[in-house]
């Protein structure tokens, strides 16, 4: 299945079942764990980013999550705590944790469908669910960096990583 196929298919369908197709359009690396949960590998420009989804009938909800390869050294937990409150006040959808027992940094964000006879994830919801954590954690990994790397405070570090251009070279 090629991209264009994948979104020529708009009706979508199973919420895993659509990532599965989202993932194998794009031609990525991914494994299904089960009914219920898939995961993926997806090279940024940053870093090698697992993507995992995980369904919960019960509950009607898809649990989306890019984990961006970073581990938080216990010394600097303190400074990342304060780098995600700052960070996350810039996102609408989804947000950054930190994992307190292993220091894993993640994004994470979820859908909530219709817990209905037959939920369905539509294309357009697979592409959201998708890009926004792709996009987010490429937009913040140079920040995240910066505290962890450059001991910058975390204000120094999203005024740094954060410089909007004008015009083009």
């Amino acid at each position: 299945m090629t991209v264009e196929d994948f979104e020529q298919d708009r009706d979508g369908g199973a919420p895993v079942e659509v990532l599965e197709q989202y993932f194998a359009a794009h031609g990525w690396t991914y494994e299904r764990t089960g009914d219920e949960e898939i995961v993926a590998n997806f090279q940024g420009s940053w870093t090698q980013y697992e993507l995992r989804a995980v369904w919960r009938e019960d509950d009607g909800v898809l649990q989306f999550l890019a984990l961006p390869d970073i581990r938080v050294p216990a010394d600097k937990r303190p400074a990342l705590y304060e780098t995600l409150g700052l960070v996350n006040e810039q996102i609408w959808i989804g947000h950054f944790e930190m994992w307190a027992s292993s220091g894993m940094l993640l994004f994470r964000h979820a859908a909530l469908l219709d817990a209905g006879a037959d939920p369905m994830l539509s294309i357009d919801q697979a592409e959201t669910l998708v890009e926004a954590a792709i996009d987010e954690c490429e937009r913040f990994y140079p920040v995240f960096q910066f505290v962890l790397w450059a001991d910058k405070t975390p204000q120094d570090a999203i005024a740094a990583a954060l410089i909007e251009t004008q015009g083009e070279a």
